[in-house]
């Protein structure tokens, strides 16, 4: 694990997941209200064709806004090819738990090493043909099977994550980075992710960055868009400084090397 006692200046990553043309109107509201905050970066994880019926290459306004994005400094990031768990039905108890309970998104969680490679060399060719730089890959709900782990360390890319660490490519050495995620999807769990959030804000008050995890069905309810921004607004007052993941990634490495 990286040691980051050197580092003094503490930051900020705000992560949208689940980007696609048909999540971007839940977005746009927060987005334009973070815009307003001044310059903060953004880390955009972008879908090539979410849930296998909204492709990225059939919509030239949402290409133009990442292009956009871009030019203001955000970082664009692949996150899984389709979104969804399209591989054969679950066998085990653990599989059913994991693909059927805990999600059903979790597009690279049974694949083989070459399967793998297909998505992800597929996922890379839609960024290069829209000229957009990637330096990193995360898999839907952070499930990864053995075989993309595999398909990976032979890739051209510089990082993966999980929800509480990043890990340099090719060889998974991990970094601390951890995150504060909601689960939205009913009143109750609202209310208990406000809870747990500020507790855990609390906790991460030293730490050298916080990651920000929002998704599509937060932006649905003012009360947890509401928190988003409000937590940024506190974050930034701290003295945090907002990076893109893999800006943050570079500093540490520029640190690593004036050692």
């Amino acid at each position: 694990m990286a040691d980051l006692s050197r580092t003094t200046q503490r930051s900020l990553m705000l992560v949208l997941h689940d980007v696609a043309p048909q999540t971007w109107p839940h977005y746009r509201p927060f987005v334009e209200a973070i815009d307003q905050l001044g310059n903060i970066p953004i880390t955009w994880l972008v879908v090539p064709d979410f849930h296998k019926q909204d492709r990225i290459d059939a919509n030239p306004a949402f290409q133009r806004l990442m292009h956009d994005r871009l030019a203001r400094g955000d970082e664009l990031v692949l996150h899984g090819y389709y979104h969804c768990d399209d591989s054969p039905a679950p066998r085990t108890p653990l599989d059913f738990f994991m693909r059927r309970i805990y999600t059903w998104e979790g597009e690279f969680y049974t694949l083989n090493e070459q399967q793998a490679m297909r998505r992800l060399e597929a996922g890379m060719e839609v960024f290069r043909r829209n000229g957009w730089p990637l330096h990193g890959f995360v898999a839907p709900a952070w499930l990864m099977s053995e075989g993309t782990r595999d398909a990976l360390q032979k890739l051209p890319l510089d990082y993966t994550s999980d929800a509480q660490h990043l890990y340099r490519l090719p060889d998974f050495s991990r970094i601390d980075a951890p995150g504060i995620v909601w689960s939205a999807r009913s009143a109750w769990r609202r209310g208990v992710s406000k809870i747990v959030s500020n507790h855990r804000e609390v906790q991460l008050h030293n730490a050298a960055t916080i990651r920000l995890g929002l998704h599509p069905v937060d932006m649905r309810h003012e009360f947890s868009r509401r928190y988003w921004l409000q937590a940024v607004e506190r974050l930034l007052n701290e003295g945090r400084t907002p990076v893109s993941k893999f800006a943050w990634l570079q500093s540490l490495n520029a640190t690593r090397s004036a050692a």
